[in-house]
C-alpha cells in the first residue's frame, strides 16, 4: 500500500470537484457503542454523559459525525436492538436531556450526531406488540406478522414455514394467548413489524424518526434496511442444511417486492424534509446491480449503504455455518475492495468505506498479524492507510484508531455475552458433535460480535479508564489495556492513534483523489502485495 511519505508528490486539486458536494460525502463518521465507550458514573455501563466527556477527543481526531448505536428503552435482549420505547432513553445511558446536550456539543464543534434506527422489529415489551398479541381483533394485530400453525400427518403442530433465524432456531414463535405464530428474523424477543400496514409505517415515521429529528439530530444509520418487505406467500425454503429443521431463507425477506417503495416513502415523508443523512445496513445483497438502486441519487432512497461482502470475509454462510471460520487469500480481499470501490463509477450513486463495526471481530485481528507488538503496529497502520485512502464516506469504529484487538483466546466462552454468540454455541453443544463445538468456538474467537464490544481502552488506570477503579464493567476489560490505550499513544509519533491523526487531514486535503477518486487495483492476483492507485474523476 505504500507509506505516508508517498503522498508528498500529490497535487491538491480538491477545488476541481465539480458541483455542490453533499457534506456527508466528505465526512468521517465515528461509531460509538455506548455501553462500552465511557462510563461517567461508575456503574460499569457506558453512558451518554461519558460520550459527552470525550467529545473533544473525537473532534481532535478529525471526526465529523458521531453515530450512536441504540440508546433507547430496551430489555437488552440484543443490546438495545430490541426497542421497547423509541422516545425514552435506557436509564443506564442517561436521559433525553443528555442526548440534547450531546447534540448541542457536536453542533458547537461543527460536528453532527446520528442515531441508530431499528425499525424492522421491536421488543416484545413494546406497547405496539403488547396490543398486537392481546387479541386477533386488536387494531394493531396487523402491525406484526402473525400466521396460523401447520400440522403434520400425525397432528403435530409446526411453524408456518421452515425458515431459520439469524440467531439460530426458527423464525416463528408460538403465542399461547391467540394461538398463532409471530415472525422474528432474529431472537424471539424481537418480533418483526409488518411494513405492509400503512398505519404501522406512519407510526414508525412519527414515533421513531420525526421525534428525534425535531430535537435536532442529523440523521440515522438504518438497521436491517432491506428486510422490511417480506414475501407474502410464506413458502418453505429449499433444504440446504439437512441436519436442521430450520433452513436459511434470506430470499424470503431481503430486497422484497415492496422494499424500494417503502424506502422512497421514508425518504419523502421524513428524511428529505429534514435534510437528514441516511446510511442503511444492506445485508445479503452481494451484487452491485442490487445495491445501486438503493444509493442512486435519482432514485431518492438512501444516501449510502453498508454492503457486507468484505467485512464478512472468513464467515460461513451467515446462518448455521456462520461461525465456522473460512480462511481466504489476499486476492479475495482485493477483489471485493475493487468491486465495492468501483461499482458506482459512471452513476449517481455513492459508497462507504469501513472495516469494523459492532457486529464483527476487530479488523487488526482478522486481517493483520498481532503475534508481536511490532507486527500488530504495522498491521494496524496498514489497515489505517488502506481505509483512509479509499473512495467514499469513511466510517471508523471506536478503538479502531488505537488498534484494539480481539479478546484473548485464553478467555472462556462465559466471557462472550452476545445473544448471537450464545445461541450459536448452545446450538453446537446440543448437536452432540464435539468437532462442531470446537469449530464454532474457534470461529467465535475470530469473528464474534463480542470482540468489538469490550470496554474502550483510555489509559493505564484500573478498568482502562473506561470506568472508575473498583467498578465492575459489564464486559471484561482486555488484558492488554496497559499496552494499548489512548493515553499511551497520544503524542507518540510512531503510534497508531497519531498515524490516524495525520492521515485524516491528508484524506481531506486530497479528497479529489481519495474520497472522490477512481480506484484502480494493480496486480490483483499477487498474494503478498496489495497495490492500487487513484485517478481524479
Amino acid at each position: 500500500m505504500g507509506s505516508i511519505g508517498d503522498f508528498h508528490a500529490v497535487t491538491d486539486a480538491s477545488k476541481c470537484l465539480v458541483g455542490k458536494v453533499p457534506w456527508w460525502k466528505d465526512a468521517v463518521f465515528y461509531q460509538i457503542y455506548p455501553a462500552s465507550f465511557k462510563d461517567s458514573n461508575g456503574d460499569g455501563w457506558g453512558d451518554i454523559p461519558g460520550v459527552l466527556s470525550r467529545i473533544d477527543y473525537l473532534h481532535e481526531l478529525g471526526v465529523d459525525v458521531v453515530w450512536l448505536s441504540p440508546i433507547f428503552e430496551s430489555p437488552q435482549a440484543d443490546m438495545g436492538y430490541d426497542v421497547s420505547d423509541y422516545q425514552k432513553i435506557y436509564a443506564p445511558y442517561g436521559t433525553i436531556e443528555d442526548v440534547d446536550a450531546l447534540t448541542s456539543a457536536c453542533h458547537e464543534r461543527g460536528m453532527k450526531l446520528i442515531l441508530d434506527l431499528v425499525v424492522n422489529h421491536t421488543s416484545i415489551e413494546h406497547e405496539w406488540f403488547k396490543e398486537s398479541r392481546s387479541s386477533k381483533d386488536n387494531p394493531k394485530r396487523d402491525w406484526y406478522i402473525w400466521k396460523p400453525a401447520r400440522y403434520d400427518g400425525n397432528g403435530q403442530r409446526l411453524p408456518p414455514t421452515n425458515w431459520r433465524s439469524y440467531f439460530a432456531g426458527p423464525t416463528w414463535t408460538w403465542d399461547e394467548l391467540t394461538e398463532e405464530y409471530y415472525l422474528h428474523l432474529y431472537a424471539p424477543e424481537q418480533p418483526d413489524l409488518n411494513w405492509d400496514n400503512a398505519d404501522c409505517r406512519k407510526a414508525i415515521y412519527e414515533n421513531t424518526m420525526r421525534f428525534w429529528l425535531d430535537r435536532g439530530i442529523d440523521g440515522f444509520r438504518i438497521d436491517t434496511v432491506n428486510k422490511y418487505s417480506k414475501r407474502t406467500d410464506f413458502v418453505d425454503a429449499p433444504v440446504s442444511d439437512p441436519t436442521s429443521a430450520h433452513q436459511p431463507a434470506p430470499e424470503m425477506w431481503c430486497n422484497g417486492p415492496r422494499i424500494h417503495e417503502f424506502i422512497r416513502e421514508m425518504r419523502q415523508e421524513v428524511l428529505e424534509p429534514y435534510n437528514a443523512v441516511s446510511v442503511g445496513e444492506l445485508s445479503n445483497t452481494p451484487h452491485p446491480a442490487q445495491v445501486l438502486p438503493y444509493v442512486s441519487a435519482a432514485a431518492k432512497e438512501l444516501d449510502m449503504v453498508f454492503e457486507f461482502s468484505m467485512i464478512r470475509l472468513g464467515t460461513g454462510d451467515g446462518f448455521g455455518a456462520k461461525y465456522i471460520y473460512q480462511p481466504f487469500p489476499l486476492s479475495r480481499l482485493k477483489a471485493l475492495t475493487s468491486t465495492w470501490q468501483t461499482f458506482v463509477e459512471g452513476t449517481d450513486g455513492w459508497t462507504t468505506v469501513f472495516c469494523e463495526n459492532h457486529d464483527n471481530g476487530r479488523a487488526v485481528s482478522r486481517f493483520g498479524d498481532t503475534s508481536s507488538p511490532e507486527l500488530w503496529r504495522r498491521s494496524a497502520k496498514t489497515l489505517a492507510l488502506w481505509q483512509t485512502t479509499l473512495t467514499g464516506s469513511l466510517f471508523l469504529y471506536q478503538g479502531q484508531e488505537i488498534g484494539m484487538v480481539n479478546m484473548p483466546t485464553t478467555w472462556g466462552i462465559d466471557e462472550y455475552k452476545d445473544i448471537e454468540s450464545s445461541r450459536f454455541f448452545l446450538e453446537a453443544v446440543k448437536s452432540g458433535d464435539a468437532s462442531r463445538v470446537e469449530a464454532i468456538v474457534g470461529g467465535l474467537q475470530i469473528l464474534a460480535r463480542d470482540h468489538s464490544r469490550i470496554p474502550f481502552q483510555w489509559d493505564t488506570s484500573p478498568n482502562a479508564g473506561f470506568t472508575v477503579p473498583g467498578a465492575h464493567p459489564w464486559m471484561r476489560v482486555h488484558d492488554n489495556y496497559r499496552d494499548i490505550n489512548v493515553a499511551r499513544q497520544s503524542g507518540d509519533a510512531s503510534s497508531i492513534l497519531e498515524f490516524y491523526r495525520t492521515l485524516l487531514p491528508l484524506r481531506r486535503k486530497y479528497r479529489h483523489l481519495f474520497t472522490h477518486g477512481l480506484f484502480r487495483l494493480l496486480d490483483p492476483m499477487n498474494e503478498a502485495l496489495f497495490v492500487y492507485m487513484f485517478q481524479s474523476r
